[in-house]
C-alpha cells in the first residue's frame, strides 16, 4: 500500500494496532474560501521519484497512488515488475470512486482562473477512471482483462470480489486488484461539506476527528491512499511457491435498491450471508468484523444492527473495530486497504482497535467493540470486510488462514 505514515506496510499495520492517528489539519489557500478540515494525506508520497519522470506525467494522483501500491503488491508475490512480457493469464481489477477529478479540476482552473482557452491534451486519459487500471496492466503486462470498478465506498471491495469470482470461474489464473482514490480536490471537499457529513476538527483535535460507533461522533474524515493485493489460483500459486498471506474465500454483494444515501439494515444483511455462504462458513466461525463504521450518524447503527441480525446472540462477543478512526475514509481504496488490515490481522493475531471512541453510542451497542488497543491472542482465523456505499451497494469479503495449510 501507500501508507500515510509514509513507511511500509508492516510499519502502517504496526501503527494501527497502537490506535495511532494519521489524520491532521489540512488547508489550502483557495479564494476565496479556503479548505481548513481534517483529512488524510499520503505528504511524503513523492509520486515522481517512485514512478519516474516520464511515467509521472501520464498519471493524475490516484493513479500515481495506484501503480505504486500494484507494484509493491506484485513484487511482494514473486514477480518482477520490470517484466513486461504479455501475461495472458494475468489481469487487474481496480476500484476508485472518484477517478481522475484531480486532472478536471486542473482543468478548470486554467479555463475559468486563468483564462487559458485550451487545457493540457492528456486531460481525458488522466481523468479517466480506468487510467490506474490502465497503467497497471501497461506496465506489467496483464493481458487477461483490465476492469475497473466505481461504487462509491465500496469500489475497492467490489474490485476484489469481483477478480475473486473471475478466478474461481476459471477466467484468470491471477488478478492484480485493490483501489486508489486522491479526493481532497476543492471541488470534491465541498460537495461532502454540503452533505454536512465531514467531521469537524481544528489543529488540536484533528487527530481525533473520526469517532466511529462513539456517542460524539461527528461525521467522517476524507483521506487519500492506495492498496493492492495479488489475488492467485490456489494451486498455482502452490506450485509457483508463492508466498501465500492468506485465503479469499467468499464474497457477498448486494443493493439495498431503496435510497441514495441512506443505508438499509436488509442490504447489509444480505451481503453479510451471501459472503459466509459462498465461504462456506457459519457465522460461529468468524473472529473478528473490519466494519465499514465511518462515524456518520445513520451508517454506524445500521450497521451495528446487520451484524447482531446475522450473528445473534454471537455478535455479543464479536470483535469489530472501524480502523477508519485512523486512516480515515479513503473512498474508493477503502476497501482494499481494509481488506489488507485484515489479512495481517489474522496473520499476526492482533485486532485493530477503533481509536478515539471513550463512550459507545447505546445505539451501536451488542458486538465486542475493540478499543483504544489491539486484542490479541485470540486465535481469530476467519474474519470479514465490510464496505456499505452511498448508493446502496454492499461489499463483504471473507478473508482465513485455518485451511489449506496457509503458513502462520
Amino acid at each position: 500500500m501507500v501508507s500515510p505514515f509514509g513507511g511500509t506496510t508492516a510499519d502502517f499495520f504496526g501503527r494501527m494496532l497502537a490506535a495511532e492517528s494519521c489524520i491532521d489539519y489540512y488547508t489550502t489557500d483557495d479564494k476565496p474560501r479556503p479548505l481548513a478540515m481534517p483529512a488524510v494525506r499520503c505528504k511524503s508520497f513523492d509520486a515522481e521519484a517512485a514512478i519516474g519522470r516520464p511515467l509521472f506525467g501520464t498519471m493524475d494522483r490516484f493513479a500515481q497512488l495506484g501503480y505504486v501500491a500494484a507494484r509493491e503488491a506484485w513484487a511482494h508475490a514473486g514477480f518482477d515488475p520490470n517484466d513486461r512480457q504479455e501475461k495472458t493469464h494475468a489481469g487487474v481489477s481496480w476500484g476508485t470512486a472518484l477517478g481522475g477529478t484531480l486532472a478536471y479540476e486542473r482543468g478548470y482552473r486554467d479555463l475559468w482562473q486563468n483564462g487559458r482557452e485550451r487545457i493540457t491534451p492528456l486531460s481525458v486519459v488522466l481523468g479517466m477512471n480506468n487510467a490506474a487500471s490502465a497503467h497497471i496492466a501497461i506496465q506489467f503486462g496483464l493481458g487477461n482483462s483490465c476492469l475497473s470498478y466505481t461504487v462509491a465506498c465500496a469500489s475497492a471491495a467490489a474490485a476484489i470480489g469481483e477478480a475473486y469470482r473471475r478466478i474461481r470461474a476459471g477466467d484468470a489464473k491471477i488478478m492484480l486488484t485493490g483501489g486508489s482514490d486522491a479526493p481532497l480536490c476543492y471541488g470534491v471537499v465541498r460537495a461532502w461539506e454540503a452533505l454536512r457529513v465531514l467531521a469537524p476538527g481544528d489543529q488540536e483535535s484533528a487527530t481525533r476527528a473520526c469517532r466511529p460507533f462513539g456517542v460524539d461522533r461527528g461525521g467522517l474524515v476524507l483521506g487519500e491512499g492506495a492498496a493492492a493485493l495479488v489475488l492467485e489460483d490456489w494451486q498455482h500459486a502452490v506450485d509457483r511457491g508463492a508466498p501465500i498471506l492468506a485465503e479469499l474465500a467468499g464474497y457477498g454483494a448486494t443493493a439495498d435498491h431503496s435510497h441514495l444515501v441512506r443505508p438499509d439494515t436488509a442490504g447489509q444483511i444480505r451481503a453479510l450471508q451471501l459472503a459466509l455462504s459462498d465461504a462456506e462458513l457459519q457465522a460461529g466461525q468468524v473472529g473478528y468484523v473490519n466494519a465499514h463504521g465511518t462515524a456518520t450518524p445513520e451508517g454506524d447503527p445500521t450497521e451495528v444492527e446487520a451484524l447482531r441480525a446475522v450473528f445473534g446472540a454471537r455478535s455479543e462477543t464479536l470483535p469489530v473495530s472501524a480502523t477508519k478512526s485512523m486512516h480515515g475514509h479513503m473512498m474508493g481504496a477503502s476497501g482494499a486497504v481494509e481488506a489488507v488490515i485484515t489479512v495481517l490481522a489474522l496473520r499476526q493475531d492482533a485486532l485493530p482497535p477503533t481509536a478515539n471512541v471513550d463512550v459507545i453510542d447505546p445505539a451501536c451497542a451488542g458486538v465486542r467493540h475493540v478499543l483504544h488497543t489491539p486484542l490479541r491472542g485470540t486465535g481469530a482465523r476467519v474474519a470479514l470486510s465490510n464496505s456499505f456505499a452511498f448508493g446502496g451497494s454492499n461489499a463483504v469479503l471473507a478473508v482465513r488462514t485455518d485451511r489449506n495449510n496457509v503458513p502462520t
